[in-house]
């Protein structure tokens, strides 16, 4: 199987955050992702280790030795025969590591002489060294030149990207960028923006330097980019930014991360989700297709970036449309049982931060769809959730301390969890078929993906889950279905209204339709519609991440279980 599915299908570490208050939440963040000696390797946040990889699909984790593996925002790159790792501490000098092999070779370490917090490392083609760093709302992104012998600065670091609100709609915090939206653009400092989670790329001679805003616990966290002739600047903003950006769908959110070119040629971009309900930073990753068009472009497809995606070692068209559509938005579901509130439907309304919560926790409860048809269906994502969970810090258990808010105390649980469940389905709800047997699975991933790439009629689908973590109540924030219903193509959407809430905010509406959903398309040319926006249910959609002073165009794309109708581009501001 060479497919997946949004958000990553890894083992998300629980946390155990506030000690006294016991908030338990799985994370993993701030991906840097790598290929190097022919493999790939993917160090995420809070997972005390790394995975590796042959072909971006199937992932092995390996526990991290000899580096500092509480810190946040941990970059690696790939420098001659060695990986360099460095992450983020700001009450003291931090050291960078490297080794020639992650997996059985040792981290040889070599001391710092100042702190910093999201790190990033990037060698240029002449051999030489630049560092950059950042994590505030009122620095900015700083780099420097470093000596390969020692990493010691040479010179003094350089201010790079500050943060522009007023300017850069999509900088402004909140969800759907509410802060900052009164008439005359005032805030405070709590409003503004954290510039964080700096990246470097260089392509066709130019650098790419990233940065991501304004939030991770909101849906519009997103990566930008600015461009130089120079590694150090002067840096310009470029034209389509964020070119990250993903707030709507199941799991929105895709800031703070990095981009890679594979072993093919094709280039890929990963970062942050967000779930943020039991704890802001509850988090998981996202890989998307990305690019550079003829222009020098930096773009990113996330059009439909949660569904499933197939990956080949040949080259790949980024911009190619899902090969199987959404099936269960809006379904009819039933349990076993459910709590008040978190009933069935909850897991067919496309929202990982709603979920069906079995009344028990007892194996056994069992969450089913009904397609309502029999259906050609392909791929099924099973996304567990946690539900306020409330557990003692296991005894003995090491607990330290980052300066995120007020030294805030964690300990990452590497104990052994388990997910086990049992996955059928039926063509009439009497007579069931096993589609995939977990009951006796050894790992724990929270978001599995199972796919029949040649297909199976099925009307009804149901998971019975037998054990989660902690024993806890059965949760499943989507029980998401894709395949191709029969039929016709959504219409293509009329009644296309647009307007200018102010220079950073636009509105727009169209006529309701019976499409499954809608894509709002936009960006600074007819020909270069990078950014979406999916909306379920609705007929409308704001979008506040507009630059100021930018011309703007926008499209409006239908999409149901048979495919997707675009729609007439439109010229807001030209």
């Amino acid at each position: 199987m060479k497919y997946v599915c949004n958000p990553v299908n890894m083992d998300y570490k629980y946390q155990f955050i506030d000690y006294h208050k016991r908030s338990i939440a799985r994370e993993a963040a701030d991906p840097s992702l790598i290929l190097f000696k022919d493999k790939y390797y993917l160090f995420p946040s809070m997972t005390a280790g790394f995975l590796a990889s042959d072909d971006l699909v199937h992932w092995a984790f390996h526990p991290l030795k000899g580096v500092p593996v509480h810190d946040y925002a941990p970059d690696v790159r790939g420098a001659g025969e060695y990986i360099y790792f460095s992450a983020s501490s700001k009450s003291k000098n931090c050291s960078f590591y490297r080794t020639k092999d992650p997996v059985q070779g040792e981290f040889e370490e070599i001391p710092g002489s100042f702190p910093f917090w999201d790190p990033n490392l990037f060698i240029d083609d002449d051999g030489r060294m630049y560092f950059y760093w950042g994590c505030a709302q009122i620095t900015p992104i700083y780099g420097v030149e470093l000596n390969p012998e020692d990493m010691q600065p040479i010179g003094q670091p350089a201010e790079l990207i500050f943060g522009q609100p007023k300017l850069h709609g999509y900088e402004r915090g909140g969800d759907n960028h509410t802060f900052m939206r009164t008439a005359d653009n005032k805030s405070d400092v709590a409003d503004e923006p954290y510039i964080e989670g700096a990246w470097m790329d260089k392509y066709n001679g130019r650098y790419y330097l990233q940065y991501s805003s304004p939030g991770t616990q909101y849906n519009i966290y997103s990566d930008a980019v600015y461009i130089s002739d120079q590694p150090l600047g002067p840096f310009t903003p470029a034209k389509n930014n964020p070119y990250s950006y993903k707030p709507g769908g199941f799991i929105p959110g895709a800031g703070h991360g990095s981009t890679l070119q594979d072993k093919a040629g094709n280039w890929w971009h990963t970062s942050t989700m967000r779930v943020s309900v039991n704890h802001p930073f509850e988090r998981r990753l996202g890989l998307w297709p990305a690019g550079f068009d003829q222009d020098g472009e930096l773009f990113c497809n996330q059009r439909y970036g949660d569904w499933p995606m197939k990956i080949t070692e040949t080259s790949l068209d980024p911009w190619s449309n899902p090969e199987w559509m959404l099936l269960s938005y809006g379904k009819p579901a039933r349990a076993s049982s459910s709590e008040k509130g978190k009933e069935a439907s909850r897991a067919t309304d496309e929202n990982v931060q709603s979920w069906w919560k079995a009344a028990s926790d007892q194996p056994g409860e069992w969450l089913e769809v009904d397609l309502e048809r029999i259906t050609d269906v392909h791929a099924v994502q099973i996304n567990f959730a946690d539900d306020q969970l409330n557990h003692p810090v296991p005894e003995g258990a090491e607990l330290f301390e980052i300066g995120v808010v007020n030294k805030t105390k964690r300990y990452i649980d590497d104990r052994k969890h388990v997910t086990r469940w049992l996955l059928e389905g039926s063509v009439d709800g009497a007579d069931y078929f096993v589609i995939e047997d977990k009951l006796q699975a050894e790992s724990n991933l929270p978001h599995d993906l199972v796919v029949h790439e040649a297909g199976m009629k099925v009307r009804y689908i149901r998971c019975t889950v037998e054990e989660l973590p902690f024993r806890q109540n059965a949760c499943i924030s989507g029980l998401r279905i894709f395949g191709r219903g029969e039929g016709e193509l959504p219409v293509k959407p009329e009644g296309i209204q647009t307007r200018l809430l102010s220079e950073l905010d636009l509105a727009v509406t169209w006529e309701k339709s019976t499409a499954v959903g809608h894509n709002v398309l936009w960006g600074f040319a007819p020909d270069k519609l990078y950014h979406s926006y999916t909306v379920f249910g609705q007929n409308k959609a704001e979008i506040g991440a507009l630059i100021r002073g930018q011309s703007l165009y926008v499209r409006v794309d239908a999409f149901n279980e048979q495919g997707i109708t675009e729609g007439d581009v439109y010229g807001i501001i030209e």
